[in-house]
């Protein structure tokens, strides 16, 4: 008999990724079993394989939706050519705010991308390079330098995320 898909499962899903954000930045993705995930997440161990078939696939589900999110947030931030330092104000401002509350998302990416299947890490990278792109389109215009040499642009991007993060 086919089990029907509880009218909460999104809810509930949403709540193991928040709990299980929590467990992976306090005790690193590696060290964090399912039964921890389960214990923050108040339900059983076994109910947690009901949504999710392992710690990787929670993990990427945890990375894809927040870098995402992310990237959707910071492309979306226009460059206005006759107001560039406000444009890249605006743009830095955006970054800010959509970290706000994502703490232990942030954390986990730098142990966990690389613990995921290639396939996935390349999903969550391109997401990465997309917002560095976004960064280097505003640095371009906001500083003639760096048009034509694009490993001081890339240079550049980085550490304004990295000032940032």
């Amino acid at each position: 008999m086919v089990r029907t898909i509880a009218k909460d499962y999104d809810a509930k899903r949403d709540k193991i990724l928040t709990a299980a954000a929590g467990v992976f930045a306090e005790r690193g993705v590696a060290g964090a079993s399912m039964a921890e995930v389960a214990k923050a997440c108040g339900i059983s161990k076994g109910n947690i394989y009901h949504y999710y078939d392992s710690k990787l696939a929670i993990l990427f589900d945890i990375l894809d939706s927040y870098l995402c999110r992310l990237r959707d947030r910071i492309i979306a931030v226009q460059l206005d050519a006759n107001n560039v330092q406000s444009s890249l104000e605006t743009l830095c401002v955006e970054i800010l705010d959509a970290y706000q509350g994502m703490d232990h998302e942030h954390k986990i990416q730098t142990e966990g991308i690389p613990l995921l299947p290639e396939d996935q890490q390349a999903t969550l990278k391109g997401y990465q390079r997309d917002m560095v792109r976004h960064l280097e389109a505003f640095l371009i215009v906001s500083n003639k330098d760096l048009q034509a040499d694009s490993e001081i642009r890339r240079a550049a991007a980085m550490s304004v995320f990295g000032m940032l993060n």
